[in-house]
């Protein structure tokens, strides 16, 4: 089956303009403080901010936490937030399984991903007493 060459135009620019919406994804800088305590059953709440095309919007954070925790502590988080279109892309919830012990001060790193595509690459420090064998959910939304 031979493609007329006005056909084969209007697929190739179908073609560019589906690619172009990937390669218009960019990244912000986000930084996250946490706060988590628990007894078996945990809870975080946190605030930050993420730098996205020269602005600043500030983030609200909170989550739940189920298995074995045991302790609090807080957590300082810096990095980035890649594969997003817009700020608000950044919110959601993001889930994850986790394993530590934290006895003072501890390195934590951790890369989550959203039901919008945003992928979270952060690190930073945790303080306090904290010993967990968890999956735990992270919910992020734009401060209004």
């Amino acid at each position: 089956m031979r493609l007329s060459s006005a056909a084969r135009a209007v697929l190739i620019a179908l073609a560019l303009l589906a690619g172009s919406s990937a390669a218009r994804a960019d990244e912000g800088q986000v930084t996250l403080v946490i706060f988590k305590a628990g007894w078996f059953v945990g809870g975080s709440a946190g605030q930050g901010v993420l730098t996205f095309h020269d602005q600043t919007y500030a983030l609200t954070a909170g989550g739940l936490d189920g298995g074995l925790v045991f302790g609090g502590s807080q957590t300082t988080l810096q990095g980035k937030v890649k594969n997003i279109h817009r700020a608000e892309d950044i919110t959601g919830v993001y889930a994850a399984a986790g394993v530590g012990v934290t006895l003072g001060t501890g390195v934590r790193g951790i890369v989550l991903t959203n039901p919008n595509g945003a992928v979270l690459e952060l690190s930073g420090k945790q303080l306090g007493l904290m010993a967990n064998v968890d999956l735990s959910g992270l919910a992020i939304s734009l401060k209004q």
